[in-house]
């Protein structure tokens, strides 16, 4: 498997949520299944059907955050530095158009969050960015159509 880059906080929110699924979700759902099993026949349980489902989501999760965490390369931000856009930067941008200032940061598919402002480094906007200095404009298509934008800043670190 290929590496997979990620800040520290992403990867310690993976720990967390693997930590989580193993010592807090899979004994309850466990439990739950034991529970459902002594309410008799397990054709027409729904609490059975529901907690074995539960269980699948909680094994297959489990399994693909083992399989994440033990390809991923922390990259941390405030070592690296210079004027273009590379992972992990926060980047400050404005729309050409309508003149709406954004932040952004860069980060890995498995961190990404558009609501708080971390852009997986595969989105579009991202792809534009990367490579790119303060004062350059980019075009990117989004799903309100083609969009330019200029980047303002971009930081490093803090």
């Amino acid at each position: 498997m290929d590496k997979i880059p990620m800040t520290k906080e992403g990867f310690e929110a993976l720990e967390k949520e693997l930590k989580k699924l193993k010592s807090e979700d899979r004994p309850t759902v466990i439990e739950a299944i034991a529970t459902a099993r002594e309410h008799g026949d397990l054709s027409e349980n729904a609490e059975y059907h529901a907690a074995r489902e539960q269980q699948s989501f909680i094994e297959g999760r489990i399994q693909e955050l083992e399989a994440v965490i033990s390809a991923v390369q922390i990259i941390d931000p405030a070592t690296l530095g210079g004027d273009t856009v590379k992972f992990g930067a926060k980047v400050v941008i404005v729309d050409e158009e309508t003149d709406i200032e954004v932040s952004y940061q860069i980060v890995g598919h498995y961190e990404a969050n558009a609501d708080i402002g971390k852009l997986s480094i595969k989105a579009p906007i991202s792809r534009a960015l990367i490579g790119k200095a303060v004062g350059d404009s980019v075009e990117v298509i989004t799903p309100q159509g083609r969009r330019s934008y200029e980047i303002l800043d971009v930081i490093y670190g803090g």
